[in-house]
């Protein structure tokens, strides 16, 4: 009987320590891009593991894009999509910095994704709501120190070494 209730505390004792180290990583990503091989300079977030509450597993990854890349992107909003990447080019990417977020942080970050995919119209511009501005807005609700210098709005991996820098408890190294 001894041995039962050891063999079932150490159960629940396993199952329990389990469940409290569930979380969501959110890691921050960059493609450095080259207009000569199709893909442009890109920012977006990748999102592992599990949730506390449900430990419903996570494995996805969101990034913000124009949805054709014709010069109409220069003249202001145009048609948007959320951009998914595949396991091969994530491996590809520079990864920043990863933070670990709360069930109620991935589901605003998943509120957030969905938002911005319905928006109608052309909610996609290279200005105002660009890939860096979506992972910027993703960053806030990890509570990130974000900003957006004019400088950097075309260069992914440069902002987003820019952000671990007013991030020091992130760190990160520059890539």
């Amino acid at each position: 009987m001894r041995r039962l209730l050891y063999l079932l505390f150490a159960t629940l004792a396993l199952a329990w320590t389990s469940a409290a180290s569930a979380a969501v990583t959110m890691s921050f990503h960059s493609i450095n891009g080259s207009v000569l091989f199709g893909r442009y300079p890109h920012a977006f977030v990748v999102l592992e593991g599990a949730l506390d509450d449900t430990g419903e597993r996570v494995d996805e990854n969101f990034g913000w894009s124009a949805k054709s890349a014709t010069p109409a992107v220069l003249a202001g909003p145009v048609k948007h999509m959320i951009l998914t990447e595949t396991p091969k080019m994530i491996r590809k990417t520079n990864r920043h910095f990863s933070v670990e977020l709360s069930d109620s942080q991935y589901r605003r970050v998943r509120a957030m994704v969905a938002d911005w995919r319905d928006q109608p119209g052309k909610y996609y511009d290279l200005e105002t709501r660009n890939c860096i501005h979506f992972v910027g807005e993703i960053g806030k609700i990890a509570g990130l120190n974000i900003d957006y210098p004019s400088d950097m709005l075309r260069r992914p991996k440069q902002w987003l070494n820019h952000i671990a820098t007013l991030n020091p408890k992130l760190g990160a190294e520059q890539i």
